[in-house]
């Protein structure tokens, strides 16, 4: 009989397996004190004591119907429980998301309705040699940002690039109120 077959009649409890003696020469392995193949003692308590609700038979019942005529793979969520502390976390992680929301909105839109400085009048200016459209800009209008007026001075000459400003040109050059 082969080996797999021996064994396949062991787990069906047909046959015992023929256990081989131990030479003579090997001594046995030695029992280890209070270790035993018996089930430990499991000390039993109800459901109350743990804070749990014990359902009544009937409910069992009515849950293993269920169970049963639902598929395998299906399974219901738990419900989900915040204690006080938890619900306050979630208030007030809405209240700083929606408020960081409304702020770089807020913010948004007030950069964007800006309009910048205004313009009121022009002055004609000759470029003298060395100077620059930046520095036309910080001499005609000190408190205003000299990017702004060079934008609109580029606006109002139709000039493309640095390279159009020639000295000795005269340039219209905006002032701001």
């Amino acid at each position: 009989m082969s080996t797999a077959a021996l064994a396949a009649d062991a787990l069906a409890g047909r046959l015992a397996p023929e256990v081989a003696p131990a030479p003579q020469g090997v001594p046995r392995r030695r029992r280890i004190p209070g270790a035993t193949t018996e089930p430990l003692p499991v000390r039993g308590c109800a459901g109350e004591v743990l804070g749990r609700h014990v359902a009544e038979p009937a409910a069992l019942r009515q849950v293993s119907r269920t169970r049963q005529s639902r598929q395998p793979h299906e399974f219901e969520a738990p419900a989900l429980r915040l204690t006080r502390r938890g619900r306050m976390l979630v208030s007030f992680v809405s209240v700083l998301v929606f408020g960081s929301a409304i702020a770089v909105l807020g913010l948004r839109i007030a950069g964007v309705l800006d309009s910048g400085p205004d313009f009121s009048s022009t002055v004609p200016v000759q470029v003298a040699p060395g100077q620059s459209l930046w520095s036309i800009a910080q001499q005609t209008n000190p408190g205003q940002d000299p990017t702004v007026v060079i934008e609109k001075i580029a606006d109002l000459n139709n000039l493309t690039g640095p390279a159009d400003v020639i000295p000795g040109q005269t340039l219209q050059i905006p002032i701001a109120r």
